[in-house]
C-alpha cells in the first residue's frame, strides 16, 4: 500500500503551532497523492526539542490541517517512541556504523575554517576514527562525551526523484552525520528513517529543503532496512511569492495574525489566513498548477481525482489570484455558511447586500460599521447643494427595498444629475468609500437617521 506522511515540526520562535503556506503545501500533495492512490497519509509529529515543543504547538498544527481539509489515518509523537531510536542506535554501535566523536563545535568550526582558507573541502575529516581506546578512555575520564557519527560508504548514489527528476551525491564529499548527540539522544535524520521503516513509509514527498539528506537517508535506510524496495522521494520547489497584496493589506509583526500579502508568501500562516477570511478552496486552488489559469475554485475531492504531483510543483503562489478566487467562493455563500464569523447582530439581508465585494471576510467588519456603526463621512467638495436636497428628499420610514429607487428617482428629477455625478457623493456620504455594496442594498440597512446625518456631515 502507498503510504506517505507529513511531518510537522510543533516549536518555532514564531507564534506557537503556526502551520505556513509552505508547510501546508507539502501536506497538501501527500495527501492529494495518498488519495490519488488509494493509499494512507500519517501525521508525524516531531517533537524532539522538548525545550521548544509544546502540547498546543501540535494541537494547533492538527486544527489547522482539518480546517484546511486535510486528515489522517494514524498520527504519533516523536517524543513517545525514545526507546525505538535507543535500539537503532545500539544496532548502528554493534554493526561499527557509528563512531565517537568528541570535539567540540568551536573545534569543528575551527577545522571548517582551516580546511576553507586551504580551498579544502569543510567535510569532517573523520580524525575520530583514528582514536585510540586509551584516548577515549581518558576523553570521558576527563568529562567529556562524544557525539556519534555515521560512517558513510563513500560510494556514489544515484535516484530518482519524482519531482526534480535525476539525483545523484558522492558520499565521500559529504561529512559523515550525525546521528547521536552527545547527551545520547537521536538527530532528527536518524529518528525520521527510524520512523519510516517502522510505519512503512513508501513514498517521502516534502520541501526542498530537506534534499540534502536525501543521499544519507538513503544509504541509512539501507543500513538499517535492508535490500527491500528504495523508498522513493519526491522534493518540492521552494514555494515563493505571486501578485501583489491584496485590498486591506497590512503588515503584522509576529502576532498570528499578519495580513494576507504583508509578509512572504510562504510565511503567511493558516491561522493569519484563517482569521482574516480567506477559505481553504482559495488557498489549496492556488497552489495547484492544473488551475492556473482561472479564478473557479476547484475542491480537494476534484484534485484528487486528477492528481500529479507536478500539480503542486510550480514555485509561484499568488496571492491576488487567491483573493480573486475567495471573492468568487464568497459570493457563492449563503448566509447560514457564514453567520457565526459575521459581526455580532448581522443579519441576512445585510450578508446578501456585501458577500459580492468581500475579498476577505473579514472585510464584512467595516461593512457593519457603515451599515449599523458611527461613521464620519468626508465633507464632499462641490456638493453642497446636492447633499442637502438629497437628505430633504429622503422617504420617510418604514423603508423596504424599494427606497432606494424611490429616493434616486426624485434626486435625478431635482438636481438634473445622473450616472456618477450623482452616485459617488452619495456612496461617499453614505459610507465613507468611493466604491463598495450596491447602495440599494445598504440604504434600507443604514436607515433614516443616520442617513440624514451623514448628509448633513458631508453637505458641511
Amino acid at each position: 500500500m502507498i503510504r506517505v506522511r507529513f511531518a510537522p515540526t510543533p516549536a518555532g520562535n514564531t507564534p506557537a503551532g503556526n502551520l505556513f503556506v509552505s508547510g501546508a503545501r507539502v501536506a497538501l500533495a501527500n495527501y492529494l497523492f495518498a488519495r490519488r492512490n488509494s493509499g494512507e497519509m500519517l501525521l508525524r509529529l516531531d517533537d524532539l526539542d522538548q525545550e521548544r515543543s509544546r502540547p498546543v504547538h501540535a494541537e494547533q498544527i492538527m486544527h489547522d490541517l482539518r480546517w484546511f481539509g486535510i486528515d489522517w489515518q494514524t498520527s504519533f509523537r516523536q517524543s513517545e517512541r525514545l526507546e525505538l531510536y535507543q535500539a537503532a542506535i545500539e544496532r548502528l554501535k554493534r554493526e561499527k556504523f557509528l563512531y565517537p566523536c568528541f570535539e567540540s563545535e568551536e573545534e569543528l568550526k575551527a577545522k571548517q575554517e582551516f580546511r576553507r582558507k586551504r580551498n579544502q573541502s569543510p567535510i569532517y575529516d573523520r580524525a575520530m576514527l583514528k582514536l585510540t581506546d586509551k584516548q577515549r578512555t581518558d576523553a570521558e575520564a576527563g568529562g567529556k562525551r562524544p557525539h556519534w557519527r555515521f560512517k558513510l560508504s563513500g560510494r556514489t548514489l544515484e535516484w530518482k526523484d519524482m519531482i526534480a527528476g535525476p539525483g545523484r551525491a558522492t558520499l565521500s564529499a559529504v561529512s559523515d552525520p550525525i546521528l547521536v548527540r552527545a547527551d545520547g539522544s537521536a538527530t532528527p535524520v536518524l529518528a525520521s528513517v527510524v520512523d519510516d521503516i517502522d510505519y512503512r513509509t513508501t513514498h517521502i514527498i516534502r520541501g526542498e529543503d530537506n534534499a540534502g539528506n536525501t543521499a544519507v537517508q538513503i544509504e541509512l535506510f539501507e543500513v538499517l532496512r535492508g535490500p527491500k524496495a528504495p523508498i522513493r522521494f519526491g522534493h518540492l520547489s521552494a514555494l515563493g511569492d505571486g501578485g501583489k497584496p491584496g485590498p486591506g493589506d497590512k503588515a503584522g509583526e509576529g502576532d498570528g495574525r499578519t495580513a494576507v500579502g504583508a509578509r512572504r508568501t510562504g510565511s503567511l500562516s493558516l491561522r493569519s489566513l484563517r482569521n482574516d477570511g480567506v477559505e481553504p478552496a482559495a488557498i489549496a486552488t492556488c497552489m495547484t498548477a492544473r488551475s492556473s489559469a482561472g479564478h473557479e475554485a476547484v475542491s480537494l475531492d476534484e484534485m484528487a481525482e486528477r492528481f500529479e504531483l507536478t500539480d503542486l510543483a510550480s514555485s509561484r503562489f499568488d496571492v491576488t489570484r487567491m483573493l480573486a478566487i475567495n471573492r468568487r467562493i464568497l459570493l457563492g455563500l449563503d448566509f447560514a455558511a457564514v453567520a457565526d464569523r459575521l459581526p455580532a447582530g448581522a443579519t441576512e439581508s445585510f450578508w446578501l447586500a456585501v458577500r459580492g465585494n468581500l475579498d476577505l471576510l473579514k472585510e464584512a467588519r467595516g461593512w457593519w460599521d457603515v451599515v449599523a456603526g458611527t461613521i464620519v463621512p468626508p465633507v464632499v467638495d462641490g456638493a453642497h447643494d446636492l447633499l442637502l436636497t438629497a437628505q430633504s428628499l429622503l422617504p420617510p420610514e418604514p423603508w423596504d427595498n424599494d427606497v432606494w429607487s424611490t429616493w434616486i428617482a426624485a434626486l435625478e428629477h431635482a438636481t438634473d444629475r445622473t450616472g456618477e455625478d450623482l452616485l459617488l457623493p452619495l456612496r461617499l456620504a453614505l459610507t465613507g468609500e468611493d466604491s463598495g455594496p450596491g447602495l440599494s442594498g445598504l440604504l434600507p440597512l443604514i436607515g433614516r437617521p443616520r442617513a440624514a446625518s451623514r448628509l448633513a456631515i458631508a453637505a458641511a
